[in-house]
C-alpha cells in the first residue's frame, strides 16, 4: 500500500469515528428533557488488523454514563412517584456542544488532510504524465 493509500485510509477512519462521536452527540442533546435517559459516550480504539491498518482508529462501543440521573420535582408529571419527584436524564448541555465543538473540528482536520492527501497524489500523478 502506497504511503499515499495509507494516509488517506488514516484520514478515513478519523472521520468515520468523529461522525460516530457526533452521531452520539447528536442524540444526547435530543434526549435532554427525555425522563430516564443516560449520555452515551464513545471511545477511540486503534484498529485491529494487518501492517495496513496502522494508524487507522475506529469508534469504540458506546458506553452509557453512569452518573445520577437528575431529580425533578414535579407532582403532576405522570411518571412523578409519591413524593412528586422523577428522574430526568443526566445529559449536560454544555458538555455536549463543547463535545460537538471538539468533534466538528476534529472532522474539518482529518477533511483537510485527506483533502492534501488527494491533492499530492493527483499532483504527482501528473508530474509522472509529463
Amino acid at each position: 500500500m502506497s504511503e499515499f493509500s495509507k494516509s488517506l485510509s488514516v484520514s478515513a477512519s478519523a472521520l468515520r469515528a468523529q461522525a460516530t462521536r457526533l452521531r452520539h452527540v447528536s442524540e444526547n442533546i435530543s434526549n435532554a428533557d427525555t425522563p430516564g435517559y443516560r449520555r452515551k459516550t464513545v471511545s477511540f480504539e486503534t484498529a485491529r488488523g494487518g501492517s495496513d491498518a496502522a494508524g487507522t482508529v475506529t469508534a469504540g462501543r458506546v458506553r452509557l454514563d453512569r452518573s445520577a440521573l437528575t431529580r425533578i420535582y414535579d407532582p403532576g408529571h405522570p411518571m412523578a412517584d409519591a413524593s412528586g419527584h422523577y428522574d430526568g436524564s443526566n445529559v449536560d448541555l454544555m458538555i455536549e456542544i463543547a463535545d460537538a465543538r471538539e468533534a466538528q473540528r476534529s472532522y474539518e482536520a482529518n477533511l483537510k488532510m485527506f483533502d492534501q492527501a488527494r491533492q499530492m497524489s493527483s499532483s504527482l500523478m501528473d508530474l509522472l504524465r509529463k
